[in-house]
């Protein structure tokens, strides 16, 4: 019999669909993968709490967040000031000519407008104390508090700190939510944290991130603090001043910066050195911060080896102010600060946070290296003494004011009346630096005319000799004692 023409086309057809059946079923038990079905099969596993899970234990059993919210916010509060500022009318207010052609007219083109400004904070106590930041109500002549329940109150500026940006308001009310204080210290980086604030005037509102750093440095303005939490908890403008809380509901922190050209960078002052600050101001309206005189340089490996300094961590004492509670308590330029107040120091900056946090009056455990002796005192702190006080110790006769010495890469010189007169030197001892050749290790230690050589490698420099001899030979490093515009600082480098 004769098949017709389509016949083979008919069986290719055939074969291919039940090679197609045979891909899509696979093997006996083989499991069959879908991209959609009208039909799933159900879920074995375990359902997922409801969204209403009033367990608060973690983030996955529960939602702790929005417990602390609901506890915290009716003792946040929003602040809004009034500052009067004098506004020109005159068409060029700062220009010279017509400064000089009008004179005191142009004041008479001016008129006083009120500036306005918004902020937050948080109630620490029952009876109406707040704590916020300093700029917050910087200059304001008028302080209105405004709660969640809507009341406003009008409030009196209690004391403010600039050095940590921190404020304390008051208001006349009783029976009010506070927000319970925590520790700082014990916060570690990668807690959940919570900010609460009122960003751009929208009040209460509430954002979550981690604590991302601790013990950070930032220069903001006329703000120069070390010791700043990080977080990347959304803060933004109008935060500054509201409670950074741990998932315990307690403050940790005060929001009050940001890096505005980032995201998800947020600073907060730590709580413990706030409540230093808050009741100082509560007390005194002022912050009686302690001062022990003396100004402090981070320890390196070059003067650690050029003194016999037996650590690799620490803070040089560079200059001791005379009749200071560090003067009284016996130290001396050259030491090593270890350990202050218990804890430990690994750099000036330790040395300069660990004071900040103690009290004029406060008496605190002191542990340095002269050279290689470890030794112990105790310095009782005084109050930050005016501006100008710092005086420096007067030299002896001069030794030899005419010799000139380049070692080093540096020509130096004997002090003679005119040096002394030109660079405002305290004394006739030492070697002034004459002119500092470039890329030599001078250059590197960081010399420059002016300076006033006052030790070298721990050998008192009386003059161009005593320098000469100090560095002859080949020293493994360089320490140099030097005293520059008013204050002592060492330079060191290894020699390579």
């Amino acid at each position: 019999m004769k098949l017709p023409k389509k016949t083979p086309w008919i069986l290719c057809a055939l074969l291919t669909l039940a090679l197609g059946t045979l891909f899509l079923s696979g093997p006996p038990g083989a499991r069959v993968l879908q991209a959609a079905s009208p039909t799933p099969a159900a879920p074995t596993v375990a359902p997922a709490p409801p969204a209403s899970s009033s367990r608060g234990g973690d983030v996955f059993t529960g939602n702790p967040v929005a417990q602390i919210a609901k506890r915290s916010s009716p003792a946040v509060v929003n602040i809004d000031t009034e500052t009067l500022v004098r506004q020109s009318m005159a068409p060029f207010p700062d220009d010279p000519f017509f400064r000089q052609f009008f004179g005191q007219e142009l004041e008479r083109f001016s008129r006083t407008v009120p500036m306005k400004g918004k902020g937050s904070g948080f109630l620490v106590s029952k009876d109406g104390y707040i704590l916020t930041n300093n700029h917050v109500v910087e200059g304001a002549d008028k302080i209105t508090v405004t709660l969640l329940d809507g009341r406003h109150f009008p409030a009196k500026l209690v004391g403010r700190d600039p050095t940590f940006d921190l404020a304390v308001v008051k208001i006349q009310a009783d029976k009010l939510p506070a927000l319970p204080l925590g520790d700082s210290e014990r916060v570690e980086v990668g807690e959940w944290v919570v900010a609460i604030g009122n960003p751009f005037g929208l009040e209460n509102t509430v954002t979550v991130g981690v604590l991302s750093a601790k013990n950070r440095t930032i220069q903001a303005q006329n703000l120069n603090f070390q010791g700043f939490l990080q977080t990347d908890a959304a803060i933004n403008p109008g935060n500054s001043g509201g409670p950074l809380l741990n998932l315990r509901g307690e403050v940790v922190g005060i929001n009050t910066a940001i890096v505005p050209y980032a995201q998800g960078i947020g600073f907060a002052v730590p709580v413990n050195m706030a409540k230093q600050v808050m009741d100082d101001l509560i007390r005194h309206g002022e912050v009686k911060r302690g001062w022990m005189g003396v100004s402090v340089q981070s320890l390196t490996p070059a003067f650690a080896e050029a003194y016999g300094i037996p650590t690799a961590e620490g803070a040089v004492v560079g200059d001791v102010v005379p009749g200071s509670p560090a003067d009284r308590a016996g130290l001396a330029r050259g030491d090593v600060i270890v350990s202050l107040g218990g804890k430990t120091v690994k750099n000036s900056q330790d040395v300069v946070f660990a004071v900040r946090n103690f009290l004029a009056g406060d008496k605190v455990k002191l542990e340095f290296y002269r050279q290689k002796t470890k030794r112990s005192v105790e310095v009782v702190l005084g109050d930050l003494p005016g501006k100008g006080e710092k005086k420096a110790a007067k030299g002896s006769a001069p030794s030899a004011p005419e010799r000139t010495s380049s070692r080093l890469g540096a020509a130096v010189s004997g002090v003679t009346p005119e040096l002394r007169g030109r660079y405002r030197l305290p004394g006739s001892e030492g070697v002034v630096v004459l002119s500092v050749e470039g890329n030599s290790f001078a250059q590197m230690l960081g010399l420059r005319p002016g300076d006033l050589v006052l030790e070298a490698n721990r050998r008192r420099i009386r003059g161009v000799p005593d320098w000469e001899a100090a560095l002859g030979g080949k020293p493994k490093a360089v320490a140099l004692l030097v005293w520059r515009e008013g204050q002592t600082l060492f330079f060191s480098l290894k020699a390579e």
